[in-house]
């Protein structure tokens, strides 16, 4: 986020799931805050890839500061999932059907 290669599009929508995120944390019986997180997630997924296919540069343009941004949007994309089990595994302990 750090690098002006993405649009604010990508920043607020990741920032706004961690918010979420926080939120879902902090309020242990709520279902609704929980499911709100997980469908984030779950969205942000699929924005993610549109935002790194979209916005990749050309080689020519590549610099290092843009393949570091790059590369750290790439790792975050494929921890997502693991954080979407991880999520979906304290909505089923919280009494999620």
């Amino acid at each position: 986020c750090m690098n002006s290669m993405f649009p604010a599009s990508y920043a607020w929508g990741n920032f706004s799931v961690l918010a979420v995120g926080i939120w879902a944390i902090v309020q242990r019986d709520s279902l609704d805050a929980i499911m709100m997180f997980l469908t984030g997630l779950l969205l942000t997924v699929l924005t993610d890839i549109i935002h790194v296919s979209v916005f990749y540069p050309p080689n020519n343009y590549l610099t290092d500061e843009r393949r570091f941004s790059i590369g750290m949007a790439i790792f975050s994309l494929l921890l997502k999932p693991v954080s979407c089990y991880l999520v979906y595994r304290m909505y089923r302990e919280r009494g999620g059907e």
